[in-house]
């Protein structure tokens, strides 16, 4: 059974997808998006081609499959189980607000994940109102459809990827009033410059978006934070402080901002449900890979984000590893990839500097009121979560979904879990678990889908000569 699953396709998967099917292998390549790219090189939605509209890379960058990669779009994995030597992967294809979604059951001996990771929003007053955005939100309209969220936009959270968000709002046409960076970037570098000089080579982009933002005379403010945001139906305006190094803000520093809409990211959560399914190991709140990308589930690989944050060029190294493995996996002949296993050891040094400039400091905790919202789903309160910890002894995600109701709506803990786990002082990784990983439908679950294995194909392809 030569066929491997691909899900994700980002930098990661399409590394992935390439290296294997390189190797003579089938490869399927999976991703919820329209086009290839995930959300780095993310293209206009509404263009034809395959251009990657306002990318970091040159305009004229184009992504090319091999032929023996099939291309899925617009497709949902809802669930992974375990077959006889190897994996079913079940899936919807189609839009997800589509009646005629039809669906598809793939089995593989392989699979690499690659599903990326999503904006941390922290919580904070206002953060609820129409007008605040993820900050990955914002730069997924303004590059896939050349759409601004606002006018006046404020863009908060910290870490680099604020930089790229505030550059893309500008080419949509807003007007970035301020980027108001958690940390003191600066000193925190400092605190491990050998992995800093590891990723020496985002000094140039790092340049081009200061450049801009000075050409646009963007205030860049470090030790600042969107602690509140006010309106009555909207956003009408947002209050920013400076922050100590706990992020406790500075009585005082407080100041009004006008704006209409505001852009907030805390890094990044991997996204594990797949992974969970599959029944990796997940450490630290991520994927447990060996130096090929292997989990600890057999025939299972991972690459990007879901195994640490370090940005595209890690992701894409970490793919090309884990798509070469997955072919050796599955019977190919495969030399080592040594050059991308020596970027994926330099790359994982720059990220380990790059967490260590960039954490979450716990004073964010003192931004919420008790009438703040933690759970916006559910509608669940700072003061209902610390009732229900205090009365009722909770201990475990799942009495805490029970009792409080977080984590328990539409997206399923993947906005609140996070942050709910870590003001309730529990384990949040079981936010993860869902045997069902995506949304679908009762008729849709009730559906025979038929399983597409690879070993008919290999048992009629031997009949008429044909070597796999």
């Amino acid at each position: 059974m030569r066929r491997i699953v691909v899900i994700g396709a980002g930098p990661a998967g399409m590394a992935a997808a390439s290296a294997a099917a390189l190797h003579g292998v089938e490869v399927v390549l999976i991703d919820a998006g329209a086009k290839l790219g995930g959300q780095y090189h993310r293209q206009d939605a509404l263009a034809s081609g395959d251009r990657f509209a306002h990318s970091a890379k040159p305009a004229s960058r184009r992504f090319a499959l091999p032929p023996n990669v099939e291309h899925v779009p617009n497709a949902a994995v809802w669930a992974i189980e375990p077959v006889d030597g190897g994996h079913r992967v079940h899936l919807r294809v189609g839009p997800a607000d589509g009646m005629d979604r039809r669906g598809r059951a793939l089995e593989a001996r392989a699979l690499v994940l690659a599903t990326g990771a999503y904006d941390r929003a922290l919580p904070f007053p206002g953060w609820d109102l129409p007008g605040v955005f993820t900050a990955g939100a914002a730069q997924a309209l303004a590059k896939g459809q050349g759409v601004a969220v606002g006018d006046r936009v404020v863009v908060g959270g910290t870490g680099p990827f604020l930089l790229p968000v505030a550059a893309s709002l500008i080419g949509a046409g807003a007007r970035v009033v301020e980027v108001a960076e958690a940390n003191a970037a600066v000193t925190g570098w400092l605190s491990n410059p050998t992995g800093a000089l590891a990723g020496w080579s985002k000094t140039g982009e790092l340049t081009r978006y200061a450049g801009m933002l000075a050409r646009h005379r963007v205030p860049y403010r470090s030790r600042t934070a969107v602690i509140e945001a006010h309106g009555s139906e909207c956003v009408e305006s947002v209050t920013v402080a400076r922050l100590d190094a706990l992020w406790n803000p500075v009585p005082g520093s407080e100041r009004r901002l006008e704006a209409d809409a505001v852009a907030v990211g805390f890094g990044f959560t991997p996204q594990l449900e797949l992974a969970v399914a599959a029944r990796c190991r997940i450490e630290d709140g991520f994927v447990e890979v060996d130096a090929a990308q292997g989990t600890s589930a057999p025939g299972v690989f991972a690459a990007g984000e879901l195994t640490g944050i370090g940005g595209a060029d890690l992701a894409a190294s970490e793919g090309a590893v884990a798509g070469a493995a997955a072919a050796k996996f599955v019977g190919a002949a495969v030399e080592p990839p040594v050059r991308a296993m020596a970027r994926v050891r330099s790359g994982r040094r720059f990220a380990e500097a790059l967490n260590a400039a960039y954490p979450v400091r716990p004073g964010w905790q003192g931004w919420l009121r008790d009438d703040t919202i933690v759970c916006r789903c559910e509608e669940v309160t700072r003061a209902a979560l610390y009732r229900a910890v205090d009365e009722r002894d909770v201990g475990a995600v799942r009495s805490l979904k029970l009792v409080t109701g977080a984590g328990l709506g539409l997206c399923q803990g993947r906005v609140c879990g996070r942050n709910v786990a870590e003001l309730a002082d529990v384990d949040g990784a079981g936010f993860a678990k869902r045997p069902i990983a995506s949304p679908i439908r009762l008729s849709e679950l009730a559906e025979e889908e038929p399983v597409e294995s690879p070993i008919d194909a290999e048992e009629s392809g031997r009949a008429l000569g044909v070597e796999y």
